[in-house]
């Protein structure tokens, strides 16, 4: 049995730890409690306060013999640790420029002078006449003629893109007047024909109607500017090289660009499902015409509606709800060229 008082603990292994720095006990914290805390420093004492940053400021300003600004703080003031401010980086302006692909798109680009900037062409493509001719412009112009693996190129143009080998990079599209392009047609003597979109969105429908209007005799193809597609490289390659050598104009407002046609006495024709008028009913197919066609899903806008002189439609089955934009342009245009070729 233990003695009491013994000082080895009884419990073996326990061991008794030396307390380290000042003895804690009611004593020991009570004598910092009384000896109360230090004056608190003024505010602009305090380095870190508003006041106090505020005063140095104004300390570096009178030192600098008032030049400067007042809050400016030297390089050497703010130390090394401080955060400094990145330098300004120049941001890389987007590339606007189109890529034009397919064989017959590329030929016709560079038959019609566009101003390309590179040729590229598939590792290992297949050549044709075509290729032949392409790089045979490209050569005589100047053009670089890029070899790139087929996944490079599939990047470079896109790939919903079919670019059968070839790809033609050109700046972006340079849009005509709609009404310098009417005078120009009209001082060479030709009768009017143009085709205009109203809220055409789909590249591809673009593309058609560009190639239809070629084919057809139109003049110009008319966009507007706001909830419409552009040429784009889509619209390029649906076109069978067609953009390359029919304009394509761009109105700010397409209401106001078909009153100004009006008055130069160009009838304006709005194709609906719904029109007055059937197709092959036109008694005015001789006269100067702007073609005006719908959204592929609403139609004509109530504005371009109330413009129009005739509301025209195609006749269809009854078991066709109704026409593509572009094939409803198509058989217009070949209505209109037909009958002009019989008068």
């Amino acid at each position: 049995m233990a003695k009491s008082g013994s000082a080895r603990p009884s419990r073996a292994g326990a061991v008794r730890k030396s307390s380290k720095g000042r003895a804690v006990g009611s004593g020991g914290q009570g004598r910092q409690a009384l000896e109360g805390k230090k004056p608190t420093p003024k505010a602009e004492d305090r380095p870190y306060h508003p006041a106090g940053k505020a005063k140095a400021a104004r300390d570096r300003f009178a030192a600098a013999g008032g030049k400067g600004r007042p809050g400016a703080r030297s390089s050497s003031e703010r130390g090394q640790d401080a955060p400094r401010t990145a330098p300004a980086r120049r941001v890389k302006k987007a590339d606007d420029s189109e890529m034009v692909t397919g064989r017959n798109s590329v030929v016709e680009a560079l038959r019609a002078h566009i101003p390309a900037t590179a040729l590229y062409v598939a590792f290992r493509v297949e050549v044709d006449e075509r290729v032949k001719e392409a790089l045979s412009l490209a050569n005589k112009r100047g053009i670089p003629v890029m070899e790139v693996m087929r996944p490079e190129l599939d990047r470079l143009s896109g790939h919903d893109a079919v670019h059968q080998g070839l790809a033609l990079k050109v700046p972006p599209y340079e849009y005509a007047h709609p009404e310098t392009l009417l005078d120009q047609v009209t001082r060479q003597g030709k009768t009017p024909l143009f085709v205009a979109l109203d809220g055409i969105t789909d590249p591809r429908n673009l593309g058609a109607i560009i190639r239809s209007t070629a084919a057809f005799g139109g003049q110009g193809v008319i966009v507007p500017q706001r909830r419409s597609v552009g040429v784009t490289a889509s619209a390029w390659k649906t076109s069978a090289g067609a953009a390359a050598r029919t304009p394509v104009a761009m109105a700010s407002n397409l209401t106001q660009t078909l009153k100004a046609f009006k008055a130069a006495g160009v009838f304006v024709v709005g194709l609906d499902g719904g029109g007055d008028v059937d197709l092959p009913g036109l008694d005015f197919a001789s006269g100067p015409i702007v073609i005006v066609v719908g959204n592929e899903g609403k139609g004509l806008s109530r504005l371009v509606t109330e413009t129009c002189d005739a509301i025209v439609s195609i006749p269809i089955s009854s078991g066709t709800e109704s026409l593509n934009a572009g094939i409803a342009a198509s058989v217009t245009l070949y209505e209109i060229a037909r009958q002009r070729a019989l008068k």
